[in-house]
């Protein structure tokens, strides 16, 4: 667990210094904010409460076209660097926490296309 956390932080360092200029949100105001939702991420059960407060800041935040093209950019780059992730989770983790955004959360978005 402690090495997954590990290079969880090493890839959101990494993913950070390679972020666009344009949005304001960085890819690790996104891992900060989802960090809680790790576990539920790879094993499921209850959504934690700091998770959903994660989700819903992050939802708060993304608010720009370019802000969402960032957060879907660091979320698939994050997604890509963890083993055990059930993709079926991730899509599902916005609703389970009351909240709609305007583009699927996987791996086949286009982030490029986010508005």
């Amino acid at each position: 667990m402690a090495l997954g956390l590990r290079f969880f932080t090493c890839l959101v360092f990494t993913v950070c210094i390679v972020a666009s200029a344009d949005a304001a949100i960085s890819c690790g105001t996104v891992a900060s904010s989802l960090a809680p939702c790790a576990n539920y991420l790879s094993k499921g059960g209850v959504v934690p409460g700091p998770c959903c407060e994660g989700v819903k800041s992050l939802n708060g935040m993304a608010q720009t076209t370019p802000d969402r093209q960032q957060a879907c950019r660091c979320l698939q780059s994050t997604a890509k660097g963890l083993s055990g992730l059930d993709p079926s989770l991730a899509s599902g983790l916005p609703g389970k926490c009351g909240v709609s955004i305007p583009y699927p959360i996987s791996m086949s978005t286009n982030c490029d296309n986010v508005k």
